[in-house]
């Protein structure tokens, strides 16, 4: 019966992807629909923040559904517990909910504490990572690492790739 139980919980964490309290919403961006809002942080140096807790992050290691450094995290349980220290705010535990609540950007436009989304798993948005700069990023890649630091352009993660997002609301 522990067992059966056991599956049914890593069946709903797998379909839900790397729990959910909604962020509060920034200013919607210019040319975005009357009443769409994304989430934000309060200032840039929110974002390199961001940047400086990812590399402390280093070599944490991976676990599914993890969403704080003792326990281990996954990729979202990774954004989310930055995001949450860096800000005060809570981001969902789900890549493509946060892909969801964030302002869209060019992959040219990347800048350091953005965030990158990978096509993983056969869907949208089934991976993420913090831009660090200089085409590489920080993630919690698979029950098989640790948090790590991976380039753009590498062979798998560069056709993979799925867009960029921003936490600072629009100018």
């Amino acid at each position: 019966m522990r067992a059966l139980a056991l599956a049914a919980a890593a069946s709903a964490a797998l379909i839900s992807g790397c729990s959910t309290v909604t962020p509060p919403p920034g200013p919607a961006p210019a040319g975005q629909p009357a009443g769409r809002s994304y989430f934000s942080l309060d200032s840039e140096t929110q974002t390199q923040e961001m940047v400086l807790y990812a590399l402390g992050l280093l070599d944490t290691g991976y676990r599914f559904g993890g969403r704080n450094p003792e326990a281990g995290l996954d990729c979202s349980g990774m954004v989310a517990y930055i995001v949450e220290k860096v800000s005060g705010y809570r981001l969902p535990h789900n890549a493509a909910q946060i892909a969801e609540r964030t302002r869209p950007i060019a992959a040219g436009d990347l800048q350091p504490g953005d965030l990158v989304f990978f096509n993983t798993m056969q869907r949208r948005y089934s991976h993420m990572g913090i831009y660090i700069g200089d085409g590489r990023f920080v993630h919690a890649p698979s029950s098989r690492g640790s948090v790590r630091i991976e380039r753009l352009d590498n062979r798998y993660f560069k056709p993979r790739f799925d867009g960029a997002r921003t936490l600072l609301a629009a100018n």
